[in-house]
């Protein structure tokens, strides 16, 4: 087979290819300067700076239902709750599938408010339960995540 140059620049690979490529544009089809990974044009880039503000500017903890919600739940960091709902949890290692409902733990936090903001926690209460194994002379600690609608406040920690 006789070798061209035509037929030897269809045949060589892309990293032997003579112009030079960006590691994060090796997908962009070639164009003849190396335009590949540049800004884009002016009319985008006022979209983006705007979407950049809103993203890092908005402030949604302004509102007073954020800090009265976080009062709220303040109030029950630290009581001691008993489960009213038939919660399973299979998180604990070594009592796979047990079933929460009538055990007793304390309200460590509430992580629905964070850094002054809602987020989206559909089980904000943060519990921490201990139970006795036969077999273990320590009780394990373990945490539960809950609804308000799954306990209920027995008394102070």
């Amino acid at each position: 087979m006789v070798t061209t140059p035509a037929t030897a620049a269809a045949v060589a690979s892309p990293s032997t290819s003579s112009s030079p490529r960006l590691p994060g544009c090796r997908f962009l089809p070639p164009s003849p300067a190396d335009t590949r990974c540049r800004l884009p044009p002016q009319r985008w880039r006022a979209h983006l700076r705007v979407a950049r503000q809103v993203a890092v500017g908005s402030d949604v903890s302004s509102s007073p239902d954020v800090s009265a919600e976080e009062a709220a739940a303040a109030s029950k960091v630290g009581k001691r709750v008993r489960v009213t709902a038939p919660v399973r949890v299979h998180h604990v290692a070594k009592a796979t599938g047990l079933d929460l409902r009538g055990m007793e733990g304390v309200v460590k936090q509430y992580v629905g408010v964070w850094k002054g903001k809602r987020i989206t926690a559909s089980l904000p209460y943060k519990v921490e339960f201990e139970i006795k194994l036969d077999g273990q002379e320590k009780p394990i600690r373990f945490f539960a995540h809950l609804r308000e609608q799954e306990f209920e406040i027995v008394g102070d920690e």
